[in-house]
């Protein structure tokens, strides 16, 4: 999804550009993240706290159902109805876990419930790896790629659990952007956001993964595809149905602050650069209106 403004054919065919640039996406290999260091922290999160549900000993782990050959595979396009909404999608606790299939392994409903898609090693041509939002009796529930604000529940074996030590917050009020490192806020940066009625997704979601620029309107940085759609796939122009949402640059910072993007988030190519260099795909990203105001010190 990319900024739709009326700046004559060129900029009308930068945008049917992107469609197809966010739908071949991920082309790209996930980042192994450096250390950085920042000249001062902007806000504090919690700290980090297990991003899941432990089983405890006398839980007995129900079984998996057989999953038929014929059940599709969750790729770019829409995921699979029927999935379970996730509870806790406003919650801004890191993820700290993420799962990456090592073969193909089947997304249930439900700890021992019904299977209705495949996740697999790879999707659209880069390594899968999405964070843990819950465990429950000896399942693995992960926010589900290509749906909005949906789990999967994975029975034991088929994937290695990674450790995600990155998450980006999202407040729409405020037009703002925040990377936490361990549960600390390591820098914030200004951003465009959604049209009305093209909003940016509330909730959990995650950079599933990146991909080069296809022209000079966004700025000559690589843009992140998130595993979220827009809420309203009707609402966005012909040729951006099918895009995921985005993070990404532009060719100019005019419009910083404000709302008119199709409902990607838009930053500075500088703030753009860096997420690329420290944050790894399968980092967790939620979206909220706004975060709590802390209260005043003594």
């Amino acid at each position: 999804m990319t900024p739709y403004r009326r700046r004559g054919v060129w900029m009308a065919a930068a945008v049917a550009v992107a469609a197809m640039l966010v739908a071949a996406l991920l082309v790209g290999q996930a980042l192994t993240p450096r250390s950085t260091t920042t000249d001062r922290p902007v806000a504090t999160a919690p700290d980090p706290t297990p991003s899941s549900i432990e089983q405890s000993p006398e839980e007995s782990v129900p079984p998996a159902a057989p999953a038929p050959d014929g059940l599709p595979v969750v790729d770019y396009d829409p995921a699979p109805k029927g999935f379970p909404t996730d509870p806790d999608t406003m919650d801004t606790t890191p993820l700290t876990e993420g799962v990456h299939p090592t073969r193909r392994i089947a997304a249930y409903n439900a700890p021992g419930g019904r299977p209705l898609a495949f996740l697999e090693p790879t999707l659209a041509g880069v390594e899968l790896t999405v964070p843990i939002a819950q465990r429950r009796a000896g399942w693995t529930a992960v926010l589900l790629p290509s749906a909005n604000r949906r789990l999967a529940w994975l029975p034991p074996g088929g994937f290695d659990v990674v450790p995600l030590r990155d998450q980006i917050v999202v407040e729409r009020k405020v037009h703002r952007l925040t990377w936490y490192r361990a549960g600390k806020a390591v820098r914030s940066w200004e951003v465009s956001l959604g049209l009305p009625g093209q909003d940016t997704p509330l909730g959990r979601t995650f950079i599933l993964g990146r991909t080069p620029p296809p022209q000079d309107v966004y700025g000559g940085v690589d843009i992140y595809a998130l595993g979220s759609v827009p809420d309203d796939p009707d609402s966005v122009p012909t040729g951006l149905r099918g895009a995921h949402i985005g993070v990404h640059t532009w060719y100019n910072d005019d419009d910083l602050g404000k709302n008119t993007t199709n409902g990607c988030i838009r930053l500075t190519p500088s703030g753009q650069r860096e997420l690329l260099a420290e944050v790894r795909p399968g980092s967790s990203l939620v979206v909220v209106d706004q975060l709590p105001t802390p209260p005043p010190t003594a």
